[in-house]
């Protein structure tokens, strides 16, 4: 919380990549139903979409105390009706996520910030709450076999992994194995700004 009592964060990438992330979400999204969010952060995409897809109920989560209470802040003067109270949903720990059911599962730059068994505990939660044909929505920088790296998330991925050993940029084909595992069939790819990828996975049948 900010010295002036604000628990609102600010993050200046979420200001960046929204409307592009949101041109895709448009494609991607259900009509109807509900998003789970996971690992909303400061909540300022959350709020975003939920303004950008009325018809949707937007539900954000983060298992950090003071992101939660940044989501919540921002909810406070300025919230859709359609955007609910944020959620201790924990990647590493999904069988505990309180929520029994979703029509989409959108995550925002996790992957590559937390260890490997966050990914898998989103795709087991994932799993747990979608039917089939249902997409889980990835965002971030991910590194392919067949695809140069761009040197700046070379440079990004070096700085992860001096950061905590468990971090880094993730392989998508390694990605899309996990996805396999758990159900799911990776539909779309989508070339982002700022060499930064949508992969987007829907339940199998």
């Amino acid at each position: 919380m900010g010295d002036d009592g604000d628990a609102r964060r600010h993050a200046p990438a979420a200001l960046r990549n929204r409307d592009a992330i949101s041109q895709v979400l448009a494609r991607e999204l259900p009509a109807s139903g509900l998003v789970l969010e996971i690992a909303s952060g400061s909540g300022e995409h959350a709020l975003h979409f939920a303004k950008s897809f009325p018809a949707l109920d937007w539900h954000p989560s983060d298992p950090d105390p003071a992101a939660r209470a940044s989501i919540a802040a921002w909810m406070e003067d300025d919230r859709p009706q359609n955007l609910r109270l944020p959620l201790d949903c924990d990647a590493m720990a999904s069988d505990a996520w309180p929520i029994e059911h979703a029509d989409a599962v959108l995550c925002i730059n996790m992957v590559h910030i937390s260890p490997w068994e966050a990914t898998l505990g989103l795709f087991h939660g994932a799993a747990r709450l979608l039917k089939a044909a249902a997409p889980l929505i990835l965002y971030g920088p991910y590194s392919e076999d067949d695809v140069e790296t761009a040197e700046s998330n070379l440079t990004f991925d070096a700085w992860l992994r001096a950061r905590d050993d468990r971090f880094g940029l993730r392989r998508a084909e390694d990605v899309d194995a996990v996805a396999s595992g758990y159900g799911f069939t990776r539909t779309a790819r989508i070339s982002m700004p700022a060499n930064n990828l949508m992969l987007v996975y829907r339940r199998r049948d």
